[in-house]
């Protein structure tokens, strides 16, 4: 069994935050599966599905950020559960947006939610570190991350969710690169030979090969018709004289 946690603060307040991409990146992967309705328990909200042949436990912690490890921790402890079993879904400050990393253990890079869980179950655990860029100035941190997403974060923050849902499977299987690898088909999809061919600019026809400069016909003697090519001269040396005095 696969226990997949999504990090967030609860309620309608904070739904749109980008400290929240936790709890949307577990939304999208319980509607897309067809995963059971969401119910409470462990100090949080949990729905159950299957993505292949693995069971899976999706668990959104409602303690707020800073507590999220006392949910994870009960969570784990009734199911009997390792940290590795365990994959967390978080937002991360110093990815571009859109981005997407995966790894097991490592530090904390400042995350109240990961502090947390790492106190409880401790550091080795998967982490999918999600980008949401960097305000620029650690004073701004806070209220960067406790605001809503711009309208113009919508597109790369569908394209990154639905990556997720879509590569689900393969982590849940045990294989990062395969997940990442189905995020990026999301969010840099290869570009076809077709889009190729319309992103180029046309190229401007060649001009037509000058046409070849016609040779001057033969000249012709005042006693043979014209020729294209020399002719033996098959008369008899009497004929010859004769010719000349004609």
């Amino acid at each position: 069994m696969r226990l997949f946690v999504g990090l967030g603060n609860p309620g309608g307040k904070y739904a749109g935050n980008r400290h929240n991409i936790g709890y949307m990146a577990l939304d999208k992967i319980a509607a897309d599966h067809d995963f059971g309705p969401w119910r409470s328990k462990f100090q949080g909200v949990i729905a159950e599905g299957r993505l292949g042949g693995e069971k899976v436990l999706a668990l959104k912690p409602e303690t707020f950020m800073n507590l999220s490890g006392q949910s994870v921790g009960e969570a784990m402890r009734f199911y009997k559960l390792e940290p590795a079993d365990v994959t967390v879904f978080y937002d991360e400050l110093d990815l571009a947006p859109g981005k997407l990393r995966v790894k097991t253990g490592g530090g904390l890079a400042g995350h109240n939610g990961l502090r947390s869980i790492n106190a409880h179950i401790g550091a080795d655990f998967t982490r999918v570190r999600m980008g949401i860029g960097h305000p620029g100035h650690k004073d701004r941190v806070s209220g960067y991350v406790l605001s809503d997403f711009a309208k113009a974060d919508q597109e790369w923050l569908a394209d990154l969710l639905q990556g997720v849902s879509d590569g689900a499977g393969e982590l849940a299987a045990g294989d990062p690169g395969k997940f990442m690898n189905a995020v990026a088909l999301r969010t840099a999809p290869p570009r076809s030979s077709k889009t190729d061919a319309k992103s180029r600019p046309a190229t401007a026809p060649s001009a037509p090969a000058p046409a070849p400069t016609p040779k001057p016909p033969a000249k012709s003697g005042p006693d043979t018709a014209p020729r294209t090519e020399a002719e033996p001269d098959s008369r008899t040396p009497l004929q010859k004289l004769m010719d000349r005095f004609r």
